[in-house]
């Protein structure tokens, strides 16, 4: 009858009468959870378990999901001075139990369901996995407002000590969800699947039909391969290989094939020449102001290749950002050495940023650290060297690439410099 949409607002009241589609110009969470002839979804507590479906003696039924809401707006009070963490974005959150005064946390009656739950998540029987209990997570964004934020299971919980001015210190759990990928479903979760495992007459494999394909994955493959159906919303701004590098046969693939083979006999470290020159078409091509410092030593360089700035604003109220670069000419069908990636990181002191050129691509997983940790990094992948780089010897008045090559050899000699990368402040 209804979806729930990833980072949506939802309008939501207790009621059980009919409400309508939408109220106040929100989508109504009564209206979509509506289940005619079974007690009404609820939100009332942080941890709501819907009541498991009443089968036979001999074939309990699960309970059908595990309903988990979280009100960020009361972070930092006298009486909440805990906080849950949501990041769906990054396939987690981070929620604590209900447990509020001196005594055994896991016989909280929330903390208990969760327990519970966990066991099952964790559990090496897939059979134990099928019939385990979703959680479904909500964020109240202010009264009466809901944010959808997924689903997910409970990966660990651990013991932590809080404090609460009335009673004083006392112990609770802290949970880790995985919120689980909803990307084959277009980011909605489809209610007829909870809807569908609320009915007794339906055995496992019908109630869990319309479950989300990472849901499937996970009841198949378990916890341990989490990492494969964990939402990641930073997998939407990933490139494969095939659209970092130029196609075979192209004039960009014959370019950036010349200029491989040109450094490889030359010596790879004066490809840090080239790869300036490439960052500054790059960033003065889409508005920017940048200024060529130098190009280090061949070895001994501490993960810094070259070293040049870029000016924001003008006259005596400008300001002069550093950028510290990193020059990879490497084999073209190898993706990049994230080491390398986390060196030049490694090397930016606050207010810089850094620039990555290889020759290759950059993998999966080092892109998807570069985006989650907001690393300011520029990355320049093979296609893109090529096309700059052709750019430059079209606008030089060179005849190919290699014309502008031979060129950047004469000035490389005195390109180099042994200098700390916050000296091109001066220049």
């Amino acid at each position: 009858m209804g979806k729930f949409r990833s980072g949506r607002e939802y309008h939501y009241k207790l009621s059980k009468v009919a409400v309508d589609e939408t109220v106040n110009g929100r989508p109504s969470f009564t209206f979509i959870t509506q289940d005619p002839g079974r007690p009404v979804a609820s939100l009332e507590k942080g941890i709501n378990p819907m009541a498991a479906t009443k089968g036979s003696s001999k074939s309990p039924q699960p309970k059908p999901a595990i309903l988990i809401s979280s009100s960020p707006h009361s972070r930092g009070t006298e009486w909440n001075p805990w906080h849950d963490v949501f990041e769906p974005d990054l396939g987690y959150v981070r929620y604590f139990g209900d447990a509020k005064s001196a005594g055994d946390p896991s016989l909280a009656p929330g903390n208990k369901v969760l327990l519970e739950a966990m066991r099952a998540h964790t559990s090496g029987d897939r059979e134990i996995r099928e019939s385990s209990t979703p959680l479904i997570l909500f964020e109240r964004v202010a009264s009466g407002i809901l944010k959808f934020q997924g689903f997910g299971i409970v990966e660990r919980a651990e013991l932590v000590t809080q404090y609460n001015p009335a009673i004083g210190y006392f112990t609770n759990y802290v949970f880790t969800f995985a919120v689980l990928s909803l990307s084959e479903e277009d980011e909605e979760l489809n209610w007829d699947w909870i809807r569908e495992r609320r009915d007794a007459t339906l055995d496992l494999k019908s109630q869990n039909r319309l479950a989300p394909n990472s849901w499937k994955m996970f009841v198949r493959l378990g916890v341990q391969r989490v990492e494969s159906f964990r939402r990641r919303a930073a997998l939407a701004k990933v490139e494969p290989p095939q659209s970092q590098m130029p196609e075979v046969g192209s004039r960009e693939h014959k370019a950036l094939r010349e200029i491989y083979d040109f450094y490889s006999t030359k010596g790879k470290h004066r490809f840090e020449l080239l790869a300036s020159r490439v960052v500054m078409s790059v960033v003065n091509s889409n508005g920017g102001n940048y200024l060529e410092g130098w190009v280090t030593k061949g070895s001994g360089d501490g993960g810094v290749d070259f070293v040049g700035k870029i000016r924001l604003g003008g006259g005596f109220g400008s300001v002069d950002v550093i950028v510290l670069g990193q020059a990879k000419c490497e084999a073209l069908d190898k993706p990049t050495n994230g080491v390398a990636l986390a060196r030049t990181v490694a090397r930016l002191k606050r207010g810089w940023i850094g620039a990555y050129v290889t020759t290759s691509y950059f993998s999966k997983p080092s892109q998807i650290e570069v985006i989650e940790d907001s690393y300011p990094l520029l990355l320049v992948s093979g296609l893109q060297l090529a096309q700059e780089t052709l750019k430059l010897a079209e606008s030089g008045g060179y005849s190919s690439v290699l014309g502008l090559l031979d060129t950047l050899e004469l000035e490389y000699p005195d390109m180099i410099h042994n200098r700390r990368p916050d000296e091109i402040l001066d220049l």
